[in-house]
């Protein structure tokens, strides 16, 4: 028997990542409404604690409280809710009666929810969306799309390689929904619950990718300023004196410091963005569109109208960097041109400190002159006075005379001295 091996604490969880979130078969006629509520980390607590509120009510079984994701039965709807890391997504879906379809409109399924206890969903609602799925070949399924959604900004593809077609409008109506309609052809349940989880996800992150663009156009603002700013700066820095540029550098360091705060605000917005319209991307491409003759794809109508706001968002995050390195690049320069006048100043420090120096070498050889003078005089007068004292003994000469022979002696005696003490210290 092979024995057990030492498992990783993360093992379980990272091998069970494939299957997150796994798409539900679904089978037509089907009301589903879906709602995506922003919330900060609270919030998403709070939407677990609201949930689990829920399923005590009708005596169910809570889920994991570690659970990112469940689905759950209560009878009259099925309810999906999924954690996310800076929305939850609620799905509601309930059966859909065909009895008169096309000619009134037809159930919600947030209709059979605890009406209460949906408007308490906890955080602010960003997404709402209403799909009914039913057989395209159920009488009244064409007149149902006249019913439901706005010719004038109609939209309408064939989907799943021809297997579905799909209709909306992406049209807010009266009840704050927006609306699909998908024609169900012969699509297995797997297929068509995972059609409609990547038609449900495409409008979650189209509206979670546009968050970035209010962000956008408010740095804009604070850019353009602050490209002014720098540019007068460095107009300045040009025409500046040595006694301008503390001032300088003090403004240039204060518009660094704001330009990297508001780069450090946005950048995981626009970098959220930025994933989220690349899933947008993707989930059009997996509902595998085809054109319907005289109508426009959802596919060309996100091209066509969310590059803007795309564009918007990546040019936001280009002037950021492209200012950062602008502001980077004449810190540097006004910092080098600030160094370069200290090393001159300090040059020129060293320059007067030098002839000082020289100034003094030469006085302190005037004074050791005047030094050996002095000295001189001292020591002739005690060889006088040693003279007078030694004539009373014999000496020969007079006190005068000794003294007058004795002086440049002692003089040279004195300077050699002076000169064997300087070398001494100086070369040492």
């Amino acid at each position: 028997m092979q024995p057990p091996l030492t498992q990783h604490p993360q093992r379980v969880a990272l091998h069970n990542e494939v299957h997150a979130r796994p798409p539900q078969a679904l089978a037509a006629p089907l009301a589903i409404s879906h709602v995506v509520m922003l919330c900060d980390a609270a919030q998403r607590e709070a939407s677990r604690a609201h949930v689990c509120a829920l399923l005590r009510d009708h005596h169910l079984p809570l889920p994991d409280p570690q659970a990112s994701h469940f689905r759950i039965d209560l009878g009259a709807f099925h309810i999906r809710w999924e954690l996310h890391t800076e929305f939850v997504s609620w799905t509601f879906m309930a059966a859909m009666p065909v009895e008169r379809l096309g000619e009134a409109e037809p159930a919600r399924a947030v209709a059979v929810v605890p009406q209460n206890w949906l408007a308490g969903l906890p955080g602010q609602c960003l997404c709402s969306l209403h799909l009914w799925a039913v057989p395209a070949d159920t009488p009244g399924s064409a007149a149902l799309v006249k019913l439901l959604l706005l010719e004038d900004s109609l939209l309408a593809s064939t989907v799943a390689g021809g297997g579905a077609e799909i209709y909306t409008d992406f049209a807010l109506h009266a009840d704050g929904f927006s609306r699909m309609v998908l024609l169900a052809g012969k699509l297995s349940p797997r297929r068509l619950g995972r059609l409609v989880q990547r038609l449900l996800e495409i409008e979650t992150y189209r509206m979670a990718a546009l968050l970035g663009l209010p962000t956008a156009r408010e740095a804009s603002s604070i850019l353009a300023s602050a490209e002014c700013e720098l540019a007068e700066l460095a107009s300045a820095i040009r025409s500046a004196k040595p006694e301008d540029e503390p001032l300088l550098l003090d403004r240039l360091t204060k518009l660094a410091g704001q330009v990297e705060s508001q780069h450090a605000a946005t950048h995981s917005r626009f970098s959220a963005s930025v994933a989220y319209f690349e899933l947008v991307d993707k989930r059009l491409l997996e509902i595998n569109e085809s054109v319907l003759p005289g109508m426009q794809t959802l596919g060309e109508f996100m091209d066509r109208r969310l590059s803007p706001a795309r564009s918007t968002c990546e040019w936001a995050t280009r002037r950021q960097d492209a200012l950062s390195q602008r502001v980077s690049r004449i810190s540097n320069l006004l910092r080098t041109r600030v160094e370069i006048e200290q090393q001159q100043s300090s040059q020129a420090l060293l320059t007067t400190m030098n002839q000082r120096q020289d100034m003094q070498l030469q006085m302190q050889s005037t004074v050791e002159g005047l030094s050996v003078a002095a000295i001189t005089y001292y020591i002739v007068g005690l060889v006088s006075y040693l003279a007078k004292g030694a004539a009373q003994l014999g000496w020969p000469w007079s006190g005068e005379s000794t003294a007058a022979a004795a002086i440049p002696v002692v003089a040279l005696g004195v300077w050699w001295s002076l000169r064997r003490l300087h070398h001494k210290v100086f070369k040492r």
